[in-house]
């Protein structure tokens, strides 16, 4: 009988700042098809953690930088090669678009939603873009 592995349950900020929306790239990793790609800033949901909870605590962890986290928008399933994860986002805001650090990304940029194509997304943001897109 082939062992059941739940997918990790991670929780992921659309930071919205004066129209535009912040994208982090990702550090290089052992998994070529999400290393130097990019992504919503957020991260796992430890055990015992609301996903408010986690995704504050990955925003200070990641950035360095204190956010709002509002409504949620959508959640995915997205199964990997090596890890599957259930992949939930909410809205934020933030006072200003300065002040956090990279202390886990290589980069970031705000772009206009209909720039967000322009990047090379890691496979599950991007499914959940192509969902945030429909129910616009």
């Amino acid at each position: 009988m082939e062992k059941i592995i739940q997918p990790t349950r991670v929780v992921c900020a659309v930071i919205e700042h004066n129209g535009k929306i912040l994208c982090m790239k990702r550090t290089r990793s052992r998994f070529p098809y999400i290393s130097e790609h990019w992504e919503f800033p957020g991260g796992k949901v430890e055990e015992g953690e609301s996903d408010h909870e986690a995704l504050l605590r990955e925003i200070q962890e990641e950035m360095r930088w204190d956010i709002f986290v509002g409504k949620k928008l959508a959640e995915i399933d997205y199964e990997y090669p090596d890890f599957s994860t259930h992949l939930v986002a909410y809205l934020c805001r933030c006072d200003s678009d300065e002040g956090f650090l990279l202390l886990d990304h290589l980069d970031s940029k705000w772009l206009a939603p209909e720039e967000l194509d322009s990047l090379k997304w890691t496979d599950a943001d991007k499914k959940m873009i192509e969902m945030l897109s429909i129910e616009r």
